[in-house]
């Protein structure tokens, strides 16, 4: 004979006290430092527009040895899906300093 799983039902009151008692939570995240990689003149492009929406610790743990094509089809995405506010000018120098760097 197969046995059921007991069913659980949770009042809708119960869900509410439950959530009205819940406090937020803060923390402060710590200061982001600059990698080797991108603390020269020429990655200043690379700082300036990709550290608005995620660390530049993030660039340079992507893979290495992909191409140029990997880099601007990247950034595109960057552009076109996540909607980065990023400069068609700024947009190829990113590209192009990536693929110097990290190929």
């Amino acid at each position: 004979m197969m046995r059921r799983a007991p069913i659980i039902l949770v009042s809708a009151a119960a869900l509410l006290s439950t959530a009205l008692a819940a406090k937020p939570v803060t923390f402060t995240a710590p200061e982001e430092t600059t990698p080797a990689e991108l603390a020269d003149a020429e990655s200043e492009v690379v700082r300036n527009n990709c550290s608005t929406c995620h660390s530049l610790e993030y660039i340079v743990t992507q893979p290495r040895g992909k191409g140029a094509q990997f880099w601007k089809d990247s950034v595109a995405k960057m552009i076109n899906i996540y909607k980065a506010p990023v400069e068609p000018g700024d947009a190829e120098a990113v590209a192009a300093v990536l693929a110097k760097k990290f190929g």
